[in-house]
């Protein structure tokens, strides 16, 4: 299988919702990074709590403050470490970032655990972070205590299926115009394209403020993404069979039809899995209906 070119689309990121800017309770804003030395980088990070780990992996656009709703009811009883992957604030950004790719960000997620002595963690990722923890669950497994994936973009199963293969193809189109906007230097309509051919036409138009400030100090990611000639490696179900660690699966109950696609052949795949559907909730189900996400994933975690 080829090497699938494109932007993550739906590698999501933020939700143009105002209950974002209004959840209460402990704020990442609020709290002073911590920083590590990875693979010749610096990545921030914030934690807060005490007891076994859990490390937080966010999607495209987004970085260690997409967390927000999570921080308070996951510290209560664990150790909760939210990062910012490479390339995303307030990590340096280089001036070429076409190395970018799920395994660049899978190696550098390893060494982060590894760099800060944890025992095995409980991996939490969204989107594109959830495609990342995947990979490092199936080859770093004596880092893991359970893997909880949302919605990964593991676009690669798609073609094997006949219909993901035709939704794989209109992915890669909306990619091609994200792509083109970053080329003629224009970062503003290239974040536009992206968030309105995940979201829907007028979405980019309803971010907040706040939130679409956030989203542009990560617009170097999404330029990484569009430039990636290696973004996703080829991935089969043998490969997902390697992933031992006990698994949920997490998806949003409005969330686009591909992202479904894609757990129903990981969960046929995965030898230990459950599955989760947040209701009311797209594909940022974290941020739309936190409560319940965070329900799930610590009545999923308490068991391992």
């Amino acid at each position: 299988m080829k090497h699938i070119v494109l932007i993550s689309v739906a590698a999501m990121f933020f939700v143009a919702n105002p209950s974002f800017a209004q959840q209460k309770g402990a704020s990442s804003s609020e709290m002073k990074t911590k920083e590590v030395g990875v693979d010749g980088l610096t990545l921030h990070y914030i934690e807060l709590g005490q007891g076994t780990p859990v490390v937080l992996v966010h999607g495209t656009l987004e970085d260690y403050r997409t967390w927000d709703g999570q921080l308070e009811a996951f510290s209560k009883g664990y150790r909760l470490i939210s990062y910012s992957r490479r390339y995303h604030y307030p990590n340096e950004w280089p001036k070429d970032a076409t190395d970018f790719s799920v395994s660049l960000h899978a190696r550098d997620l390893a060494a982060f655990i590894k760099a800060l002595n944890l025992p095995p963690v409980h991996l939490i990722g969204h989107s594109y972070g959830a495609f990342i923890a995947f990979l490092v669950a199936r080859d770093h497994p004596e880092v893991i205590r359970s893997l909880t994936l949302g919605e990964p973009p593991v676009w690669p199963l798609l073609k094997t299926n006949p219909e993901g293969d035709a939704l794989l193809s209109a992915v890669i189109t909306r990619s091609i115009a994200t792509s083109e906007a970053f080329k003629q230097g224009n970062d503003e309509e290239g974040v536009r394209r992206f968030v309105n051919g995940v979201l829907g036409d007028g979405s980019y138009e309803k971010i907040p403020p706040p939130v679409l400030k956030r989203v542009m100090d990560n617009v170097q990611e999404l330029k990484g993404e569009a430039a990636s000639r290696d973004l996703f490696p080829p991935t089969t179900c043998e490969d997902v069979q390697k992933v031992k660690a006990p698994t949920l699966l997490v998806d949003g109950e409005l969330s686009p039809k591909a992202f479904h696609l894609v757990d129903d052949m990981l969960e046929h795949c995965l030898p230990s899995v459950e599955r989760a559907t947040i209701l009311a909730a797209s594909h940022q189900m974290e941020v739309e209906n936190p409560q319940a996400f965070n329900d799930t994933v610590l009545a999923f975690i308490a068991k391992h």
